[in-house]
């Protein structure tokens, strides 16, 4: 399971946190300019924006989990089990591989105008990666500095929907989890004041009342709702530490330890890392279970006009502070 948000300052900010058992041995990769991507129905790419972004790489192919690119357009894929359903080939569409979609998308659009223009000929198929590496199911959120959207392959076709909160985790369905929002309009940053009974002497007894009934467990609808009002209500400075900092603690409200989802007997699900991109600058922060410190690779820095990948590791192992030695 996941969690998706957005953040604005002086910058553009997206991230994710990544939830599950075991990791596959993830890498922030840049795909320059030059790299060329084969795409399995529509021909090679050989030229077209630089991008980076957490991935799997698998015969010298980035499987994206998530990535912005260098015109400011962010993107990335969320667990969607039970509900994806890719379809078959078709004729007269650009027919995209579901481990295509990311590639495909932030290879070639500046702006969510210009993603949606895309969304309107693609044909999201059932093509796997390979035996090893079958389909995921997924759904995706995609965002610029102005707008978010959410994609979602279902057996009744590919639905593209506005997503004003800018926020996305996993099940059920989009819609369903906006209109669950409504369930939790009375919440507040605020202190609550007596609206139960004027003839009660009613006392707001604790700081935070006014979030009582934000919901805490671990499930996708959950982490839904609390990620949205947590972002919906942050407030930071405008530097960069500010903002990053700011954005790994919203994220850090849906953030599962060790021992709380349990998924088979002895396996429970945590969150194996959180990233946040500053997709204004090109910079990809994140950190992992194992490794609170942040860490970040500027694309910016890259040959961006090479053709091959570059390609740096998950820094691993808790970096403690000793401020006495």
């Amino acid at each position: 399971m996941c969690t998706a948000a957005t953040y604005k300052t002086k910058d553009f900010y997206f991230g994710r946190t990544l939830d599950y058992e075991f990791s596959y041995g993830d890498q922030i990769v840049i795909t320059p300019r030059n790299y060329a991507f084969n795409f399995r129905h529509v021909g090679d790419m050989k030229n077209h924006y630089a991008i980076i972004g957490m991935a799997h790489v698998a015969e010298d192919y980035p499987l994206y989990y998530d990535a912005m690119n260098e015109k400011g357009v962010a993107m990335a894929g969320l667990n969607f089990v039970g509900n994806a359903v890719y379809a078959a080939i078709k004729p007269d569409v650009e027919n995209i591989a579901q481990f295509e979609f990311i590639p495909w998308i932030l290879s070639q659009c500046s702006s969510l105008v210009e993603v949606r223009e895309l969304l309107e000929r693609i044909n999201i198929v059932n093509t796997p990666f390979s035996e090893q590496l079958p389909l995921a199911q997924l759904h995706w959120i995609i965002s610029d500095e102005n707008e978010s959207i959410t994609v979602e392959s279902m057996s009744d076709g590919l639905h593209i929907y506005d997503n004003p909160v800018g926020v996305l985790t996993n099940n059920p369905p989009f819609p369903q989890q906006m209109f669950q929002l409504n369930n939790y309009m009375h919440l507040s940053p605020k202190q609550p004041r007596n609206t139960f009974c004027e003839n009660l002497a009613l006392d707001a007894y604790s700081r935070g009342m006014g979030g009582l009934g934000l919901p805490g467990d671990l499930s996708s609808s959950s982490r839904f709702v609390r990620v949205a009002f947590t972002k919906v209500n942050a407030i930071s400075g405008e530097s960069e530490e500010e903002s990053v900092s700011q954005f790994f603690h919203i994220l850090g409200s849906v953030d599962q330890q060790r021992g709380c989802c349990e998924v088979a007997d002895g396996k429970y699900e945590i969150t194996l890392y959180t990233s946040c991109c500053n997709v204004t600058k090109g910079i990809y922060y994140y950190n992992t279970y194992e490794n609170h410190q942040i860490s970040a690779v500027d694309m910016h820095v890259e040959n961006l006009d090479s053709d091959k990948m570059i390609c740096y590791p998950v820094i691993q192992g808790e970096r403690i502070n000793y401020q006495n030695k």
